[in-house]
C-alpha cells in the first residue's frame, strides 16, 4: 500500500529571486517554442493546442502524484502552462476571431471565476497552502489561464496598441517593478494591500513579459523583431532555465524556514 501524502508539505518552490528569474525566462520559452511549433513547423494553432495540452495533462498528473517537491518536474509543468497558454490563445484571438480585446477580457472573466472558486472552496487562494491534491489542481489550472491570458495581454499592447515589442516589454517590465516594490513596501507592515494578490498579479504579468521579449527575439526585422530562429532561441533559453535550476537554490518555503530555523 502507498503512504497517504503528506498534506503539510508543499511541493512549490518558494518565491525567491531564483523563481521569478526561471519564472519569466519560462514564459519567454512557452512563447518561441509554441510560436516554433504551430508557425515554424506549420502544425497550426489548433494541433498544436492539443500537443501542449497534452503535455500539461501529463506533466501535472506526475507533479499531483509526486510525494514531495521535484525542481524539474514542477519547472517542466510551468513550461507546459506557458506552450499551452500561448497556442490557445493564438487560436482563440486569430483562428476563432476572437480578437485580442475579446480574448483577453474572455481570459480574464474565467481566471477572476476560477480563483474566486479557489477562494470559496478552500478558503485562500495563498500559494503557501499548497498542500493537497485538489489545492494542486485549482494551482495548476489557475496558473494555465493565467498563462494564457499573459499571452493574449502580451499580443494585445505589443501588436494592436502600436507600441512593439520593446514598448510592451517595457510597459510590462515597469509594471512588475511597481508590484515588487509595492510588496517589499507592505512586508512586515500593517497594511490592506493583499500580498496573496500581489503575487497572483506579478505571476500573471511575468507572462505577457515573456511573450513580448520571445517575440522580440524571433520576429522578422519588418515587424519590429531580431528575426533570430525560434528553434535555437528555445534552446538557449531551456539552456537558463536548466542552469538556474541547478545552480540555484530549489527549496520550497518549508525548507526554507526548517534552514533558518537550524541557522
Amino acid at each position: 500500500m502507498h503512504k497517504p501524502l503528506d498534506t503539510g508539505m508543499s511541493k512549490v518552490p518558494a518565491l525567491t529571486l531564483a523563481f521569478w528569474l526561471i519564472k519569466i525566462a519560462a514564459t519567454t520559452l512557452g512563447e518561441t517554442g509554441g510560436d516554433a511549433v504551430s508557425m515554424s513547423m506549420n502544425l497550426g494553432y489548433a494541433l498544436a493546442t492539443a500537443i501542449f495540452f497534452a503535455c500539461f495533462l501529463v506533466t501535472v498528473v506526475a507533479q499531483v502524484r509526486a510525494k514531495r517537491f521535484h525542481p524539474f518536474l514542477y519547472w517542466a509543468v510551468i513550461i507546459a502552462t506557458t506552450t499551452a497558454g500561448t497556442t490557445i490563445a493564438d487560436y482563440a484571438d486569430r483562428s476563432l476571431g476572437i480578437g485580442y480585446v475579446g480574448g483577453s477580457l474572455l481570459l480574464f472573466t474565467v481566471l477572476i471565476a476560477l480563483l474566486g472558486l479557489w477562494r470559496i472552496s478552500l478558503g485562500s487562494v495563498s500559494v503557501d497552502h499548497i498542500t493537497s491534491p485538489k489545492t494542486e489542481l485549482f494551482y495548476w489550472v489557475t496558473i494555465l489561464f493565467s498563462n494564457t491570458l499573459g499571452t493574449a495581454l502580451g499580443d494585445f499592447l505589443a501588436d494592436a496598441s502600436g507600441l512593439g515589442y520593446e514598448g510592451g516589454a517595457l510597459v510590462f517590465s515597469a509594471a512588475l517593478v511597481l508590484v515588487a516594490a509595492v510588496y517589499i513596501f507592505t512586508r512586515g507592515r500593517a497594511t490592506t494591500i493583499s500580498r496573496t494578490w500581489l503575487f497572483w498579479t506579478a505571476f500573471i504579468l511575468t507572462r505577457p513579459l515573456g511573450a513580448t521579449v520571445g517575440d522580440l527575439l524571433t520576429k522578422a526585422h519588418e515587424h519590429g523583431g531580431f528575426n533570430l530562429s525560434r528553434f535555437s532561441s528555445s534552446a538557449v533559453i531551456a539552456f537558463f532555465i536548466i542552469f538556474c535550476i541547478l545552480f540555484t537554490s530549489q527549496r520550497t518555503a518549508h525548507q526554507l524556514r526548517q534552514r533558518d530555523l537550524i541557522s
